[in-house]
């Protein structure tokens, strides 16, 4: 398995990096669990030190990781910026704010005195995906890092070089050997990583295949685990929503990062006195959008991530129209080089449609018209997927109504803006388990010990 960085607006091959030989493996986790017993030792604020100068070198350099990021898989320079210095605001959101999330909680037992103290666990292996390659990183980093606990990681085969970026950073920042190791490992290396006993924990971000079969080995080895997955998001629009303002959203959740995002807005479920309406609009706006070089800060359409991941996704569209699906726009690879699609629409997707039950990672929105409210409900809960979701309306209180209705882990009410470190991120059903970022993105990989204070003599 050879990591290659291919640029996706020409198809060029870029670099070619080779995988780590068992030795080599062996050598980089033995040099991370030397690490953990020092690391952990520290207080917050001398972790801190570390990981707010990496914050603040991400930020200074904000330019130069957006652009390996863009010539890398192709997201749009603008967005690359912005996934920075996120990415930088997660960290310094850590350093602030770990001491505070772990500090000891008082407990009243009815006698005595008791109270919960964490700790970090040791060495967590990070298998992370392409479509966001620093901030997936910095989400896992920021938390655990400041926990105490140290990260070796398994990056997307397709952007080595934001794997070595971002391991370098830490080395910029002065981290000491060992802390955040990046891995050119294969399939079966990740295996005898989650087999080892120095590996404490797994934190996945990927396909529901992956995770099914990271789950399972985590499983096997009593290791706990976090699985953020994909997603079909529903975006409900309700009859007294604004359109102008609706449809904006509407682009941005199904377009943002070209559409390869988990938790996009993918399924538009709309009540059918605005359907017609909506659909004009929303066809209209995703039409205008032009292909052209990421790097160009007009360009309004940039390519997918792959060759592979544009086949797969034109063949997604043909299964179903197969099925009886309707293309209202687009369901085309873009005549230009690299891996182009044009923006798609599908209608009429039934429930026996393949497409019904999959998730479109990239530039393909399903539209869905419901007769009112509860059949929007309705419809937003039959999937397999329980990511996240949006609801628009004039009326707050229905809005809220609604969100609390629906079954995934995140509900949005009038946007879909889920960029702030405090909000924890996950979902259920086959869209994983576990929470990151926010209070909760720090407490996957700690021991939550129960000490008790009682002086009373034992039971006869």
């Amino acid at each position: 398995m050879a990591y290659q960085s291919i640029n996706p607006t020409s198809g060029k091959l870029l670099k070619t990096f080779e995988p780590l030989t068992a030795p080599q493996l062996d050598d980089k986790l033995a040099v991370a669990a030397r690490c953990y017993d020092i690391w952990r030792h520290k207080s917050y604020a001398e972790r801190a030190v570390i990981v707010n100068k990496a914050a603040a070198l991400l930020h200074d350099q904000v330019e130069a990781y957006a652009r390996i990021m863009t010539l890398e898989m192709g997201k749009r320079i603008g967005e690359a910026r912005g996934e920075v210095e996120f990415s930088a605001s997660i960290l310094a959101y850590y350093a602030k704010n770990a001491e505070r999330f772990l500090a000891p909680q008082k407990l009243n037992p009815t006698a005595g005195e008791a109270h919960m103290e964490s700790s970090p666990i040791g060495v967590i292996f990070g298998v992370q995906p392409w479509n966001f390659p620093y901030y997936q990183l910095a989400r896992v980093a920021g938390p655990q890092l400041m926990a105490g606990n140290v990260l070796v990681v398994k990056h997307a085969a397709i952007v080595p070089q934001s794997a070595l970026a971002f391991e370098k950073l830490w080395v910029d920042a002065g981290a000491p050997v060992g802390l955040y190791t990046n891995l050119f490992i294969t399939h079966d290396q990740s295996d005898t990583i989650i087999d080892d006993p120095r590996v404490k924990g797994v934190a996945l971000t990927g396909s529901v295949a992956a995770g099914r079969s990271i789950a399972a080995r985590a499983g096997q080895n009593l290791k706990p685990s976090s699985m953020e997955l994909g997603g079909s998001d529903a975006f409900i629009v309700l009859e007294d929503a604004d359109l102008e303002h609706t449809v904006k959203w509407a682009v941005w959740g199904r377009m943002y990062n070209d559409g390869q995002t988990c938790c996009a807005a993918k399924r538009f479920i709309v009540v059918d006195s605005v359907a017609d309406a909506f659909l004009e609009k929303f066809k209209r706006a995703l039409g205008a959008l032009e292909a052209g070089d990421p790097l160009d800060e007009k360009t309004t359409l940039g390519p997918l991530s792959s060759e592979a991941a544009l086949v797969q996704l034109l063949d997604q569209v043909d299964k179903a129209v197969a099925g009886g699906a309707k293309l209202v726009l687009g369901g085309k690879r873009v005549d230009r080089p690299g891996f182009y699609m044009q923006p798609t629409i599908l209608t009429d997707v039934k429930p026996g449609n393949p497409a019904f039950r999959d998730e479109f990672f990239g530039p393909v929105a399903m539209f869905f018209r419901v007769k009112d409210e509860e059949a929007a409900i309705a419809l937003a809960n039959d999937s397999d997927f329980g990511l996240g979701g949006s609801v628009f309306t004039a009326d707050l209180a229905r809005g809220r109504r609604v969100a609390s209705r629906i079954d995934t882990g995140m509900m949005f009410v009038n946007n879909l803006s889920w960029t702030d470190a405090e909000l924890p991120f996950g979902g259920i059903k086959n869209s994983g388990y576990g929470r990151e970022l926010g209070d909760m993105g720090i407490q996957a990989f700690v021991n939550k010990k129960l000490v008790r204070i009682n002086t009373v003599d034992a039971p006869l």
